[in-house]
Parts: C-alpha cells; sequence; structure tokens
C-alpha cells in the first residue's frame, strides 16, 4: 500500500491574453516552493503584467510570504505590473503584520493591475 499526502494547497500560473494570473488557493506555505518556482518563472517569461489571485487563501506562512514579496520585486524590476488581488482577511493581516502590506498592494477587483 503506497501513501500519498492530499494536496491541501497550491500555485499555478494561468496564461491569459495580456495577463497573466497566478492562482493560489489552500495552504500557502514551504510545501509549495516547486509550484511557485514553476509560476514565478512562467509569470515573468510571458512579459505581460501578473495578477495574483489570492481570493481562495486560507493559510498564509513566511515561505508564502517570501513568494509574494519575490513576485513583486521581480515584477518591479523587470518594469512589469504585478497586482494582488482579492486577497482574504488572513493573507492581508499576515502581510500587515511583517510589515510588507505597504509593499503588496492590494488590488480592487475590477482595476487594471497596479505597479507595486
Amino acid at each position: 500500500m503506497t501513501l500519498t499526502s492530499a494536496r491541501t494547497g497550491g500555485i499555478e500560473l494561468e496564461p491569459r491574453a495580456g495577463v497573466s494570473v497566478v492562482s493560489m488557493w489552500g495552504d500557502i506555505d514551504a510545501a509549495l516552493r516547486a509550484e511557485a518556482s514553476t509560476a514565478l518563472a512562467g509569470a515573468f517569461e510571458r512579459d505581460v503584467p501578473v495578477v495574483v489571485d489570492a481570493s481562495r487563501v486560507t493559510f498564509i506562512d513566511s515561505a508564502g510570504v517570501a513568494f509574494l514579496v519575490q513576485l513583486c520585486a521581480i515584477g518591479r524590476d523587470e518594469g512589469l505590473q504585478v497586482s494582488l488581488r482579492n486577497p482574504p482577511a488572513v493573507v492581508a493581516d499576515v502581510l500587515r503584520m511583517v510589515g510588507v502590506d505597504d509593499v503588496i498592494v492590494e488590488d480592487e477587483p475590477s482595476a487594471a493591475p497596479r505597479v507595486l
């Protein structure tokens, strides 16, 4: 009998016309490093604005926060717009607690992506 771990979260790149959407759901933690790296690389290969959809995140730890900070920093360095869309309170509260809420700015759902 083989034991497999149940997936409790994920990070995935969804290429769309004119924008790269990085969807995050469930628990965003160190277990998702490979997915985070893949999404990060894929998003910046496209050279279009990046929107991070965090609406379905239920938990985020320091590794998840580091991913968001890295995504924003690379986007800024590459001259690409990066926005965080629909972060639930659990995400917004953690970003505020660790002092990066001024770096990772929430975007209005109907607004165009903002440069962070």
